[in-house]
């Protein structure tokens, strides 16, 4: 392996195996400190190389020299330590934006993790939408958001859910090689790591074939087709009988539940016979229902009064399904469940 192989790579992180010997070899280092480099990182989750004491300041020298640790850099964090919300934004190393999301509630630390910066799907009612589709994500990138935000977490890291910007099965690879990432080196087992998508069919049956073992949740939204197609485009490709012809491979292929997201916006899909639609459409698939009252953005679209939410949860009393309610907190600082979203991209 030539000297510029590794050089070409954007950090340490961004390394494999035989890379990492090489790097180390060429800064006069043992072989052993690779291991102990990872200790630092995957499990102390260091933020620079200077915090890893046990290294040779020497060594250390060399290794900053030669190649920065981290594949993203942090700009800002909204909000602070004690705060049960915090966002980060990130730059990517091809410049673009991203933002991550660091959720503390009761005895859960969940990480919510972008996939893409911008989204190259178009939902009218997500604030991503307004960026457009800057790029995909390498699979390093998804992964040290998780590194960072456990740095500045008090408590161990619980859950992780790809539910920030952009749509994760449309960066299939990156997403399964970064949630592989996060078990092998981080040791978080599969049941924690909760995929999320608006209902890429043919990626859903892919990932009931590939038994990569995480838990997977569906954007749905409507309980009709013509509600659907008006709020998310990717309807037009993917019908709701797609999507739910897909759901149903998935549970069979895999035998793990489906979560069901459907966000709640006033006029538009949350009458009493919404609710009941939605009941008729899935009484009969082994699932959880996740309805989330809408976080409103600088948009047409608005959250129901309270008294409709109540009336929309009460028509689902009935329902052989399990039925949650998401009220986001992160809201004040836009980081609610469809408000990520980088003004300045540049």
């Amino acid at each position: 392996m030539s000297k510029s192989n590794y050089l070409q790579k954007n950090s340490f992180i961004d390394l494999n195996e035989p890379e990492l010997i090489k790097l180390m070899q060429d800064v006069g280092g043992e072989s052993f400190r690779i291991n102990q480099i990872n200790n630092w990182i995957y499990n102390n989750y260091v933020r620079s190389w200077d915090e890893m004491k046990n290294i040779p300041s020497s060594l250390i020298s060399q290794l900053k020299k030669k190649i920065k640790l981290h594949s993203l850099d942090l700009i800002d964090i909204t909000g602070v330590k004690d705060d049960p919300i915090r966002k980060f934004l990130f730059k990517t190393k091809k410049g673009n934006r991203i933002e991550s999301v660091l959720m503390h509630d009761k005895k859960r630390t969940t990480i919510c993790v972008s996939s893409q910066s911008g989204c190259i799907l178009d939902c009218n009612f997500c604030a991503t939408a307004s960026m457009g589709f800057l790029e995909n994500l390498s699979s390093t990138e998804i992964l040290d958001q998780v590194l960072y935000l456990a740095s500045y977490s008090d408590s161990k890291i619980t859950n992780i859910v790809y539910m920030g910007m952009g749509e994760p099965l449309m960066n299939y690879r990156s997403v399964m090689e970064s949630g592989t990432l996060l078990k092998t080196k981080m040791g978080l087992g599969t049941k924690r790591i909760t995929i999320s998508t608006a209902g890429i069919a043919s990626k859903i049956r892919q990932i009931a074939d590939d038994n990569y073992g995480f838990k997977l949740a569906i954007s749905l939204n409507a309980s009709n087709e013509n509600t659907r197609n008006k709020i998310m485009t990717i309807t037009k490709k993917y019908s709701l009988l797609k999507i739910m012809k897909a759901a149903e491979y998935y549970f069979n292929k895999t035998k793990k539940l489906v979560t069901f997201e459907y966000v709640l916006l006033k006029d538009v899909n949350a009458s009493v016979s919404d609710a009941q639609n939605l009941m008729n459409l899935l009484k009969n698939f082994p699932c959880k229902l996740n309805v989330i009252p809408y976080n409103e953005i600088d948009g047409d679209y608005k959250r129901p009064d309270i008294e409709n939410i109540e009336s929309f949860l009460s028509s689902l009393d009935a329902a052989p399904f399990m039925v949650t309610v998401r009220w986001s907190n992160g809201t004040d600082i836009n980081a609610g469940c469809g408000q990520l979203a980088v003004k300045d991209t540049i």
